[in-house]
């Protein structure tokens, strides 16, 4: 199997990254093209993939191809490719499968991902949507391959907003809470240093009880609170000061914002 990426950003390089930690492919069997030498030059360096000289020659000879460049040059790059016997897999923010097909000369076998900067580590939760052009052989494959940086699901491409919203823009609530939970850490004598790695294992395993217990977080929340004790001091504070009504509202500011670009 032969994986193609037209754009070597960062988010190609963590994809690339997962597919070669988990030995999905070979290096040799993962070709790429970037319009900026550079980028290609630097992958090939470090990952021992291979380069291509042109958007064609990645065209021509992969099973799969990742359309991995900024969403305003995404159509340009959909127009150029002439034959339809790749899986073409975009990762383009906010651009519809429909958007995409609008400049496709070909019936392609068209897939939608959202991934998110998580990807970095291999711990991304991704989406999916794609046309009716995808085989189920293929969805096996985009499965198995986003697996490969994290996790993925299945959703209709009308959640793709609010996906956006809880998958893409949701880490930087996450490093902020971390990071306030490391300054009260300091506040009350402790290094910097010592309280991100608690704070940050401690939002790590919590998550990792809730997803792998499948246990409502508010009963998790319960089991942690005895009574009188510190923990429900905190939790009646962050109650007052509306918690959850904060995240709620920054969650619906960010949806809102979606909705106007």
């Amino acid at each position: 199997m032969k994986i193609g990426f037209i754009g070597c950003g960062n988010m190609a390089t963590a994809i690339i990254n997962g597919i070669l930690n988990n030995e999905l492919v070979n290096s040799n069997d993962i070709i790429i093209y970037d319009k900026f030498q550079g980028a290609v030059d630097r992958l090939v360096d470090e990952l021992n993939v291979i380069g291509c000289n042109s958007q064609e020659e990645v065209n021509d000879n992969c099973d799969i191809l990742f359309l991995a460049v900024k969403p305003n040059v995404i159509g340009d790059v959909v127009s150029q490719i002439e034959n339809n016997s790749p899986l073409v897999i975009s990762i383009a923010a906010g651009k519809t499968l429909e958007y995409l097909e609008s400049f496709s000369r070909v019936d392609l076998r068209l897939v939608r991902v959202m991934p998110n900067i998580n990807a970095k580590v291999g711990e991304a939760i991704s989406a999916y949507c794609y046309n009716e052009n995808v085989l189920v052989s293929d969805i096996n494959k985009v499965e198995l391959i986003l697996s490969c940086f994290g996790k993925c699901l299945y959703i209709d491409e009308s959640q793709f907003p609010i996906f956006g919203v809880l998958g893409g823009c949701a880490p930087a609530y996450a490093y902020m809470f971390i990071d306030s939970l490391a300054q009260a850490g300091v506040d009350n004598g402790m290094t910097k240093e010592e309280a991100l790695k608690i704070a940050a294992q401690t939002v790590y395993g919590s998550a990792k009880m809730i997803l792998e217990t499948d246990t409502q977080p508010w009963r998790l929340a319960d089991n942690v609170c005895s009574p009188g004790g510190t923990t429900i001091e905190g939790v009646i504070s962050l109650q007052k000061d509306e918690f959850n009504k904060t995240i709620k509202r920054a969650v619906n500011k960010s949806f809102e914002k979606d909705e106007l670009l």
